[in-house]
């Protein structure tokens, strides 16, 4: 049944439909240590590790040489060597599929428009140390 089903979903051309969906483009906009970040990416799903999104395939756009954003500049250092993320749900602020990629951007939270607040989660203790 289950090959049956595979053959089918490969004949009505849905998986050529699925090939294209490398070519979307996606602005997760997350809260990470106070600040807020804004990437691009290609690629974005919930990850097997339970509370996560997992985001692949960052996109840093070529900008003109002469004006550089130390911002997205941090955010390619940040990156770098990175295939993919993973971010708690509890952080992620937005997810927005965009048509064109926009300039990647780290916002403090507190600054202007800092009315960004993350989800409250109770992180889990563990065992106490001894003191002795």
């Amino acid at each position: 049944m289950e090959r049956r089903r595979h053959l089918l979903y490969c004949r009505s051309g849905s998986q050529a439909k699925h090939n294209v969906s490398s070519d979307k483009i996606y602005r997760i906009v997350f809260y990470n240590q106070g600040n807020v970040y804004e990437v691009h990416a290609h690629k974005v799903r919930q990850s097997e590790l339970y509370p996560f999104i997992e985001v692949r395939d960052i996109i840093f756009g070529e900008r003109s040489k002469v004006l550089i954003d130390p911002s997205e500049e941090k955010l390619k250092s940040e990156f770098s060597g990175v295939s993919r993320t993973h971010i708690p749900m509890q952080a992620v602020i937005r997810i927005d599929e965009v048509e064109t990629v926009g300039p990647n951007k780290i916002v403090s939270g507190s600054g202007a428009g800092g009315n960004v607040m993350p989800f409250p989660a109770s992180m889990p203790s563990g065992p106490k140390p001894d003191n002795k």
